[in-house]
């Protein structure tokens, strides 16, 4: 069945002329449970025209002029994804509003059976929710959201027509049956109605990427209607389509859908967000995932300088040039300070001028060398004071995450083989999770949704077992557009970091099998991937972390020589909060006896 609604068809020749008042109805664009949609003429002007009306009438007086004041509220909107009301009134006892689509046809003319290119689709769907959610934002939801009721041009452009005609009387009954005062109860029934403005979006982004009714139901209503809380259908997007659907992009659209309430966008701007961010990204001419940051980096820097700068910047200024080892460990204490100064020396001026062709500089030590004290004075005082643009909430949640992130340094350093130089081990390790500290930092509500995602939910039904949150990959799809690790590498080529160490900083997949290391470029990305894992396993509830630490070992053990005992040992080794020097790390460890 397409996607395209059978009342899409032409009246038969021949039929009776039917009037509307004085407006000529032409032919049925479409119809729902709750809406209709004629295209009209008016013979008046030669216009032609959309009429939209509900499907029961306004039962008294008081529900027709509750419906006109819904209409009219909705009318006065102006956004230019909102098709402009050119008239509306009652004709018969039936409530209408009128459109001007005399170059205009209906999403569900647009669609053919194949569904539309992910582009395409997602152009469409961004606009679409544009309209929507400036219209929440207002205070005003759509309530039947259909694809007869989507008008394009030519040029693609999109508007939503239909804005509140659904609304009826219902909301005001609702409330008065729940005895909420009309605050209360309007804002929680406005706040439900725009939820569901946004499952049906998810819906009809289905359906654009498919070219198939959901659920064989041409009413996205009735297919709202059969999803949770309401009913117990699942809608996901099927693996195979006419169109590939990248990743990023099925993410975000079983997210609008997912069966777990919790798990789907609660607002217009979020799932907005996630479309664009996608979009974005994949744009030949946007940039990549650094699209994404435009100039956030410019302005607020790639992190901001850890609590404590000013102790460490009048450090500095004592301490002589020849002390390169402890200048070294004072640097590594600042996450930012570290990073800086590897954006600086990797450089294509810097590297041009003093590398002479050698690879990228992956110690402090190095950097340090070339940028002399003054440099990694100057960088120090360049960067953005703690915490930068961030609340309290998320300046907590940064540190946390920059302390596990050092932590896994350390763990790194304890497990290495011999021969691998600390620092490099160390910076590796952090390296890998440059996305997840850019995210922190530049996009502070999205990770707290991301974190959100991942948290299992609890069943739902007695019996059933727990529902388990999405991954990382996933998650940062769902909420960004773009994964966390595809923004980490793009933030370490726009420094001058090769492909060599973009591979390193990228950890091993979950989903597959960790192979034997080839090169000491793999063993680097191997350990750093160990400990970051082995941090993960550290987040889980309690009762799970020993089974997580052991899966760890599974992972890792016959590779990096390493037991549960040694993993234990590191972990002991080098405790959260530890304040010491990064590199200072445990003796290598010992053969394990058993």
């Amino acid at each position: 069945m397409a996607f395209q609604s059978k009342d899409q068809s032409a009246a038969p020749r021949g039929q009776a002329v039917r009037w509307f008042g004085r407006l000529q109805l032409l032919r049925l664009l479409g119809k729902s449970d709750r809406t209709m949609a004629w295209r009209v003429a008016d013979p008046a002007n030669g216009h032609e025209l959309m009429l939209v009306l509900p499907r029961v009438q306004p039962g008294d007086a008081a529900s027709l002029e509750h419906w006109q004041q819904a209409v009219r509220k909705a009318s006065r909107l102006n956004h230019p994804q909102l098709a402009p009301v050119v008239e509306s009134g009652v004709q018969d006892g039936w409530p209408y509003v009128a459109y001007d689509v005399h170059t205009l046809a209906t999403l569900a003319e647009r669609v053919p059976a194949k569904g539309l290119g992910a582009q395409e689709a997602a152009l469409w769907a961004i606009q679409c929710v544009q309209g929507l959610a400036f219209a929440h934002e207002a205070g005003v939801a759509h309530h039947d959201l259909q694809p007869f009721l989507l008008l394009v041009d030519d040029a693609g452009a999109l508007q939503v027509a239909g804005l509140a005609v659904a609304a009826g009387a219902e909301p005001a009954q609702e409330a008065r049956r729940d005895g909420a005062g009309p605050d209360t109860g309007g804002l929680r029934l406005h706040r439900d109605a725009a939820e569901r403005d946004l499952l049906a979006a998810g819906v009809l982004l289905h359906g654009m990427l498919t070219g198939q009714h959901p659920l064989d139901e041409a009413d996205i209503g009735r297919v709202v209607g059969r999803l949770p809380p309401l009913g117990r259908e699942i809608l996901r997007l099927p693996w195979t389509t006419a169109h590939p659907v990248p990743e990023p992009l099925r993410a975000i659209v079983n997210r609008a859908t997912d069966r777990q309430e919790r798990q789907r966008y609660r607002n217009g701007r979020t799932l907005l967000n996630a479309l664009e961010g996608w979009q974005r990204s994949e744009s030949s001419s946007g940039g990549g995932p650094l699209a994404l940051l435009g100039d956030r980096l410019r302005a607020a820097g790639v992190l901001p300088s850890s609590p404590g700068a000013a102790a460490r910047a009048a450090r500095l200024a004592m301490m002589e040039r020849e002390r390169t080892n402890e200048l070294a460990d004072v640097v590594l204490e600042d996450l930012a300070l570290s990073f800086e100064l590897l954006r600086l020396v990797n450089s294509a001026q810097v590297r041009g001028a003093q590398l002479s062709g050698n690879g990228p500089v992956l110690t402090v030590r190095r950097a340090i060398a070339m940028l002399g004290l003054d440099g990694v004075r100057r960088a120090a005082l360049a960067l953005r004071p703690w915490p930068g643009p961030l609340d309290d909430g998320g300046a907590t949640a940064l540190q946390r995450l920059a302390d596990r992130c050092k932590r896994a340094g350390r763990v790194a350093l304890a497990l290495r083989p011999a021969g691998y130089d600390s620092e490099v081990v160390y910076l590796i390790t952090l390296l890998q999770n440059l996305g997840r500290l850019v995210v922190h930092y530049h996009f502070a509500d999205e990770a707290q949704q991301i974190r959100r995602l991942m948290q299992p939910a609890p069943s739902v039904r007695e019996g059933e077992p727990e529902d388990p949150g999405m991954d990382e990959e996933g998650a940062a799809f769902a909420v960004l557009g773009v994964d966390i690790e595809g923004i980490g590498n793009a933030v370490a080529r726009h420094w001058g970091l090769d492909d060599g160490v973009v591979a390193m900083i990228r950890r091993q997949p979950r989903a597959t099998a960790v192979r034997t290391p080839e090169s000491d470029d793999d063993m680097l990305r191997t350990l750093g991937s160990c400990a970051n894992e082995t941090m993960d396993a550290l987040q889980v509830p309690a009762p799970r972390v020993a089974a997580a630490l052991q899966r760890v070992v599974q992972r890792y053990g016959r590779i990096l020589g390493i037991s549960m005992r040694d993993l234990q040992a590191a972990l002991q080794a080098t405790p959260a909060g530890a304040i010491s020097s990064p590199l200072t790390a445990p003796m290598p460890l010992a053969e394990d006896p058993t």
